[in-house]
């Protein structure tokens, strides 16, 4: 590979993933503004959407429509598991920390491989399953730790963000052969589509078009959650995975959690203990193991160019 473009993709892979690792914090400070989970999740997919639908209709322009059965099952699998994953994160985010609910995300991968095994019947081996085993140790220690900090809230929020996390997964293994056929970047971009709109039909169905009446900060941060923090790392995640591979940029997105926790400590005054050092580089090696092991399982993806935002 030449190493000017190798150095390219790795470098936009880091990009992706720091950008992704911002929308914890970015979701954070806009709880602090008063406003709730729903409200945030309209307006970063509100504002994302015309982007994501844009990108769509350009790939229909260059590549042709989709066949229908494709397009209906991106649709779905968008509408359906990926914004059921986004609610439920963002629910999680109002009791828990941004780095516990990064670390909580990571663990998907585990999640694909539980799935794939049961559903497209992919044997285990025996060091995955060490590795999940040490990855679940990590976010128990983490999540103990946390509890003693933070509170009895804790647990709630890390239930419903390992929810996202797991439904995620579904999202995957359903999209799994898809991605192989199509640009993941085209994939990503419909299902996006799907989910954003989905997010708007949620909002006014159950709550009246003034609640969008917040804040010029919260309007801001929304701007900033879903341009630099969604559309922009997906972009970006789809170029390096052209450049250099889904498995190095899989392996450059792991600083993912560290920049989060980092970030959190630096401008939400997160504590950062010995206890979650060590829980979190424990899932990091977990996972780490999983992903070096194999990128998909039996042609189920573990991370596609949505990345997981």
């Amino acid at each position: 590979m030449d190493r000017r473009r190798l150095l390219t993709g790795l470098l936009l892979a880091a990009a992706s993933a720091v950008l992704f690792s911002a929308k914890a914090i970015v979701v954070k400070l806009a709880y602090r503004e008063g406003v709730d989970a729903l409200t945030v999740v309209a307006l970063r997919m509100g504002m994302a959407l015309p982007v994501f639908a844009a990108l769509s209709v350009r790939y229909v322009r260059r590549d042709g429509p989709l066949a229908r059965r494709d397009t209906f099952r991106i649709v779905a699998l968008g509408a359906g598991a990926y914004y059921a994953s986004i609610v439920l994160d963002f629910a999680g985010l109002s009791y828990i920390s941004a780095g516990l609910e990064r670390l909580l995300l990571f663990l998907h991968p585990t999640f694909v491989l539980l799935l794939s095994a049961l559903v497209l019947g992919r044997r285990v081996t025996g060091r995955e399953l060490l590795a999940m085993a040490l990855s679940y140790a990590g976010i128990a220690l983490v999540m103990a730790t946390s509890h003693r900090i933070e509170g009895a809230h804790v647990l709630l929020g890390s239930v419903l963000v390992l929810a996202s996390a797991f439904v995620y997964a579904v999202y995957l293994v359903g999209a799994g052969e898809l991605v192989r056929r199509l640009p993941s970047v085209r994939v990503s971009a419909l299902s996006l589509t799907a989910a954003c709109a989905a997010a708007l039909v949620h909002f006014v169905s159950v709550r009246p078009l003034s609640d969008l009446a917040v804040s010029p900060i919260v309007w801001g941060l929304s701007a900033a959650n879903a341009l630099l923090c969604t559309v922009a790392p997906v972009l970006l995640l789809g170029e390096a995975i052209a450049r250099v591979g889904a498995p190095r940029a899989a392996q450059v997105g792991m600083i993912g959690p560290v920049v989060t926790i980092g970030l959190g400590a630096w401008l939400l005054g997160e504590p950062v203990t010995a206890g979650q050092v060590a829980g979190g580089a424990m899932v990091l090696a977990g996972v780490g193991l999983i992903a070096r092991r194999r990128v998909d399982a039996s042609g189920v993806v573990t991370q596609d160019a949505s990345g997981r935002g």
